[in-house]
This record gives C-alpha cells, sequence and structure tokens, in this order.
C-alpha cells in the first residue's frame, strides 16, 4: 500500500481513537508507537471501496464545524457538490486509489482534498480534510442509496 494511503489510515486512526485530535501526517508516530491492538481493532471496522461503490452516487458531507453538502460523483470521476439548503454549487473530482477515496474540491480560491476510508458497519464513512494544503476539518460522509421504484 502507498505510503500517502498508509499515511492517511493512520491519521485517522488518531483522530477516531481520541488518541489526537487532527495531526499533519508529518506529525504522525512511528506505527511502532501506536497501540499495534488498537491499530488492529479499527482496522479491521474498515473496508476498501469499489468503483459500485462510488460512481454515480450520492453522498451527504458534513465537517466537524457543521458545514453540510450534497456530492455527486459522475462516473467520469467528476463531481459536484451543493449547500445542502441553499443548493450552492461547487464542482471537482474524485478517484479511487487502493479503495480510498479521494476527493478534491474547488471553491473560488480554495481546494479542499480528502482521503476517505469506508466504514464496513455502516455507510457512513471518515476522512481528514486538508484546504490549500493545510490541515482543515474532520469529515463524515453518508452514502445516500437510491429509493427503490415502485411498479
Amino acid at each position: 500500500m502507498p505510503k500517502q494511503v498508509n499515511s492517511s489510515y493512520l491519521q485517522l486512526f488518531m483522530r477516531e481513537s481520541d488518541t489526537a485530535a487532527m495531526l499533519n501526517i508529518e506529525q504522525l508516530p512511528d506505527v511502532s508507537d501506536v497501540d499495534a491492538i488498537a491499530l488492529f481493532d479499527w482496522m479491521s471496522s474498515k473496508r476498501s471501496f469499489s468503483n459500485a461503490d462510488v460512481s454515480g452516487q450520492r453522498w451527504i458531507k458534513t465537517c466537524s464545524a457543521g458545514y453540510v453538502t450534497e456530492l455527486f460523483l459522475h462516473l467520469d470521476g467528476s463531481l459536484e457538490e451543493y449547500t445542502l439548503f441553499n443548493r450552492l454549487p461547487t464542482k471537482g473530482s474524485w478517484k479511487l486509489e487502493q479503495g480510498v477515496l479521494d476527493i478534491e474540491i474547488i471553491k473560488g480560491n480554495n481546494i479542499y482534498q480528502s482521503r476517505v476510508i469506508a466504514n464496513k458497519s455502516v455507510n457512513i464513512h471518515s476522512a481528514i480534510e486538508y484546504k490549500n494544503g493545510e490541515l482543515h476539518s474532520y469529515l463524515k460522509l453518508a452514502h445516500i442509496m437510491p429509493v427503490a421504484q415502485s411498479a
């Protein structure tokens, strides 16, 4: 697994295990300095995304500050983001790397990047977000399942 993906997992583990609020990649401890049992238990609650999980799908994204948006991940790797209530649009892109969802959103002069790690037991996933290359926010993304059409 590429170092960038490994670092994303460790960074998210540190946040979700209440070990640290949020750490930049450069601040992460060596894996040997991390509680291996806790890390293993946390990793066992995660899974890889498949292309079918994300391509052409809708999501609700919220951050620790309470900002809520809707994402639509197009089949071609582009995405649209809308504020949930007043529908202000922004655009971006997405891709899968080693089962991790990479998202980049451009809003004016700002670039937001996050690596979303899939949860195994529920369709609410998590990420650490960077704004213009700086650590910014902890995210939760909920996959919205389509409504079944009745005959």
